[in-house]
């Protein structure tokens, strides 16, 4: 049986908004995950859009396509057309779980939630010929998952190839996130065993790692087994966590002495109304300051997220927000315009007031207005988004940050991550067409290497700066 695995692209490469190296990030393990499942018999291919281009001349005996919110008249399109040729197509993804209905007109199968357990059994009445029309992974546990299927994954496309996902959701119920809805129905956050995460660790080359996980610190003995089995491997990683997880106990700093030196940070918003209207309870009443105190002494670099447009929101927010984060040195930040998604409950107190503006999906990437803010208009909380990505990503502000820094290395690193993620486009299109983005690992790791702000500069005394591993 040929299998085809398809991640629509999420953006259009002719949008202003395509930044090849953005997209050219993290392969999609969901897909290759589920390769995993496949018979030794089978033949599977995988195809992201994002970096290589789509065929559609052949016809596979089944197609199986991931859909996200801005990929989904794409992936439907794409379904439709294997369709008219025949062959058996699946969806699945957040999309297809938050809009069921939607989605089976363009399919022979979906899949609701998680697809550990359901994509087996699909598999299983398929060959049988008798495959059902709905799948809801209804069982929530990572046990026992074969290893993912890297082979199929061209690793020269890609800038951090070791990306890793080791558990599943969140522990926390934000009303915006989108994910919640798709593990509703059953339990929202679990890992996998810590022995096979440290396996498939083992597994990927070089020193890097990206853990995708949405919340990496989410299962405190999770965290503290895996960090504990990482020391001695040598390795630098990324990952995200909560500013709570941050505050509480010692797991960060176990985290930093495992490997990791940078976290991206949902702050979300500087204003406690919005985050009680978002129930972020993970955030209400913490010190924001004494988190990215905490994160900076450990030598970890922060990227950080914010939203604009809850309904705490006034015209100065965009200011005040981008300011703040400049004078405290976050490394990065990512700004989002705040996006009532389907099947959410911020999406369904939105809607119910009359405040949803479209219902057009290729808008909801979080940088168009979908919906009516209260406290200024929709063209005030564009102008403002877009504003704060000019001011927080100019050279000025670049140094003004990477100077809040104690030591010239910690500057620097500051300096050359910030600028080399967002000014010098042109030289990632370059690598990128070339397909040389692993020549780009060695600089990463080097800017990722540790260096902590409590340390004295070269020359006060005999101890060194900076402290590489």
């Amino acid at each position: 049986m040929k299998i085809k695995f398809i991640l629509p692209a999420l953006t259009e490469a002719e949008s202003p908004f395509w930044r090849p190296i953005k997209y050219s990030l993290f392969p999609p393990l969901g897909l290759a995950t589920l390769a995993a499942y496949l018979d030794d018999g089978d033949d599977a291919e995988l195809v992201d859009q994002h970096v290589q281009p789509l065929d559609l001349d052949d016809t596979p005996d089944v197609v199986a396509i991931q859909v996200y919110i801005t990929n989904a008249y794409r992936a439907y399109r794409i379904a439709d057309h294997y369709r008219a040729r025949g062959v058996f197509v699946v969806l699945g993804g957040l999309h297809v779980t938050s809009l069921p209905d939607e989605a089976a007109a363009h399919a022979d199968s979906i899949f609701l939630g998680p697809a550990e357990a359901s994509f087996p059994q699909f598999l299983a009445d398929l060959r049988r010929g008798e495959p059902k029309p709905v799948y809801v992974g209804d069982q929530r546990t990572l046990t026992g998952i074969p290893p993912i299927r890297r082979d199929l994954i061209d690793r020269t496309r890609y800038l951090v190839p070791n990306s890793i996902v080791v558990s599943r959701g969140c522990p926390y119920r934000c009303t915006f996130c989108y994910k919640d809805a798709f593990f509703k129905g059953g339990k929202s956050f679990y890992t996998q065993q810590v022995d096979d995460a440290l396996a498939e660790i083992e597994r990927l080359p070089g020193r890097h790692l990206y853990f995708l996980d949405d919340h990496l610190l989410g299962h405190r003995r999770f965290a503290d087994s895996l960090f504990e089995g990482m020391s001695g491997m040598g390795r630098i990683f990324q990952g995200a966590a909560t500013v709570d997880s941050i505050l509480r106990g010692d797991l960060i700093e176990r985290a930093a002495e495992a490997g990791l030196r940078s976290v991206f940070v949902g702050f979300e918003s500087l204003e406690p109304a919005n985050l009680a209207q978002s129930r972020k309870q993970q955030n209400l009443g913490r010190d924001y300051q004494r988190a990215v105190d905490r994160l900076h002494d450990l030598g970890i670099m922060i990227n950080g997220s914010f939203v604009f447009g809850l309904d705490g929101d006034t015209p100065d927010v965009f200011e005040r927000t981008v300011d703040w984060a400049i004078e405290r040195g976050i490394t990065t930040a990512t700004f989002h315009i705040a996006t009532p998604y389907p099947d959410t409950e911020f999406f369904r107190e939105m809607d119910d007031a009359g405040r949803m503006l479209t219902r057009d999906w290729d808008l909801y990437d979080t940088r168009h207005v979908v919906f009516e803010p209260k406290g200024m208009s929709a063209n005030e909380l564009k102008a403002g988004y877009d504003a704060a990505y000019q001011r927080f990503y100019r050279w000025s502000a670049i140094v003004r940050s990477s100077l809040f820094h104690g030591t010239t290395r910690h500057k620097l690193k500051h300096f050359f991550y910030a600028g080399g993620w967002k000014k010098f486009e042109p030289v990632w299109n370059a690598v990128i067409q070339l397909r040389r983005l692993g020549l780009m690992t060695p600089l990463l790791e080097a800017i990722l290497s540790k260096v902590s702000r409590a340390e004295p500069e070269r020359g006060h005394d005999s101890t060194p700066a900076v402290r590489s591993e």
